[in-house]
């Protein structure tokens, strides 16, 4: 996946209000860039980190830059906008990247399914396997050495569970994609500690047959990729 524009470099001076960051450019101005996060950021948006924004030049948009990626003191780099998720996914079934997917040939995106009222990410289709279901989570919350999603309480992470489980329940296949945009990420579990209840969840979509697959990124300041599995941790064996 390729940046629209050559990304910008700056100094994180804050995030705030959900969607705002302001961000001092090398060259010593100033400006907001629009951050395309809802989550709490955890760990991610530290005052003082290197950020890396994208320019645009629609004049409908109310803010010209985007922040696209932060690198920690660490020089650790992270992908903060969660929608390049689903982008970087979309680019690595078309190149049969995941191989626990590579069989299947039809893809589409935002499909509705469901009994409450869902968008599934994905779904794949081939003649002579079944329909699988794919529900992408961006993982960028690195604690201890370890990835861990969800960073916050999600109630619409644990319906996506219910939703999945269902489609396994019709005869169906369904994964949960967690895509790790953090570099110093090598593996990913759920963050039963932030949010035990969507740990639980994930515990019986497990049980019920979902199929756990993670991710992770080479990350760059001009593109990146997925580009290799990260180990799920979980707390019970599971043969899928």
């Amino acid at each position: 996946m390729k940046f629209v524009s050559p990304l910008i470099k700056g100094k994180l001076i804050k995030r705030y209000k959900r969607f705002f960051a302001d961000v001092e450019l090398d060259n010593g101005q100033i400006v907001t860039a629009h951050c395309p996060n809802t989550g709490s950021m955890k760990n991610c948006a530290e005052p003082g980190w290197l950020a890396y924004l994208s320019e645009h030049n629609n004049p409908k948009r109310k803010l010209a830059y985007t922040w696209e990626l932060v690198e920690n003191h660490q020089q650790q780099i992270i992908g903060i906008n969660t929608h390049n998720a689903n982008k970087l996914v979309a680019e690595a079934l078309q190149n049969k990247i995941i191989k626990e997917l590579a069989d299947y040939e039809q893809i589409a995106a935002e499909v509705k399914y469901g009994s409450e009222n869902s968008r599934i990410d994905f779904l794949l289709t081939q003649p002579g396997l079944p329909a699988c279901y794919i529900e992408v989570k961006s993982v960028t919350l690195l604690q201890e050495g370890g990835g861990y999603f969800p960073d916050a309480v999600t109630k619409r992470g644990q319906k996506h569970l219910r939703e999945l489980a269902s489609m396994v329940e019709q005869g169906y296949k369904a994964v949960l994609l967690f895509v790790v945009q953090h570099s110093g990420i090598n593996q990913v579990q759920a963050a039963a500690h932030i949010d035990p209840d969507y740990a639980a969840e994930l515990q019986r979509a497990i049980d019920a047959g979902v199929q756990i697959l993670a991710y992770g990124c080479q990350l760059q300041q001009q593109n990146y990729f997925l580009d290799q599995s990260v180990p799920f941790i979980c707390n019970k064996t599971v043969d899928f």
